[in-house]
């Protein structure tokens, strides 16, 4: 409790300070189209707040990207389950992770336009970059249970079903949290950039593209902000989700 208010100094203090150098660059630049005022981006900031299709850029960008965080969460859990009991799987299935954690995400969401519709290439990018992420945690989480847990279930003849309760569950949930909460923001990063690339209708990624193509230098770094924000904020929801559903582990 001691360190609460020491810690809410330093935030204060390091928020003050990086303002006030983004000021003075401001100022020493001199040209807004290069580098906006601080005033500036938080007043454009709340003019685009107040808008109405605010929240639907908003809530869309996050439903897309969330939908294809959790198919990467079930798919990777699959697969972790399948590859480990089957080298073979495991041995067709690993180049193709490989391929995709070397690929750039520009490169996928290029080819993404040309098999999906504009709307759903978000979804998709967000679940290929959070997938392997998930699978490789979970295969380790299986790989790493402990082995004389599993022979003392063997003596006992416990089935396969309780000893995924029992042993398997258990031993893969810290890895299951890890992936979580780092892949929630490898999905957020790469759904927005999927989406700045492929301009869906009502997206963040459209209105900083828009941004952009009309030198709307303000309100770039307004919606930049926003990214900023609903990514910690989305995060530090998930962690806390993580951390009551498995509160007992």
């Amino acid at each position: 409790m001691k360190n609460k208010p020491e810690n809410l100094y330093r935030a204060v203090f390091a928020a003050v300070f990086y303002l006030a150098l983004w000021q003075l660059i401001s100022m020493a630049v001199g040209k807004e189209l290069l580098i906006p005022s601080p005033v500036k981006v938080i007043s454009t900031f709340l003019g685009l707040a107040c808008e109405k299709t605010f929240a639907v850029n908003v809530l869309l960008s996050v439903a897309r990207i969330i939908s294809g965080f959790l198919c990467a969460i079930a798919a990777g859990i699959v697969f972790a389950s399948a590859t480990s009991c089957s080298k073979l799987l495991k041995t067709l299935f690993y180049p193709l992770v490989s391929i995709v954690r070397a690929t750039p995400v520009a490169s996928f969401i290029i080819l993404a336009l040309l098999w999906i519709k504009t709307t759903y290439v978000p979804v998709f990018i967000s679940f290929l970059m959070v997938m392997p992420v998930v699978w490789s945690n979970i295969s380790q989480g299986i790989e790493t249970a402990d082995k004389k847990l599993l022979q003392a279930a063997d003596i006992f003849h416990m089935n396969m079903a309780k000893k995924i309760k029992y042993i398997y569950v258990p031993n893969c949930i810290p890895f299951f949290k890890n992936s979580a909460s780092s892949g929630i923001g490898l999905a957020w990063k790469a759904g927005i950039a999927a989406e700045v690339i492929c301009s869906p209708n009502f997206a963040i990624g459209s209105r900083l593209y828009d941004a952009k193509i009309y030198l709307e230098t303000p309100e770039l770094f307004a919606w930049t902000a926003t990214v900023v924000i609903l990514s910690v904020i989305i995060e530090k929801l998930t962690v806390k989700m993580l951390n009551i559903i498995f509160k007992d582990f």
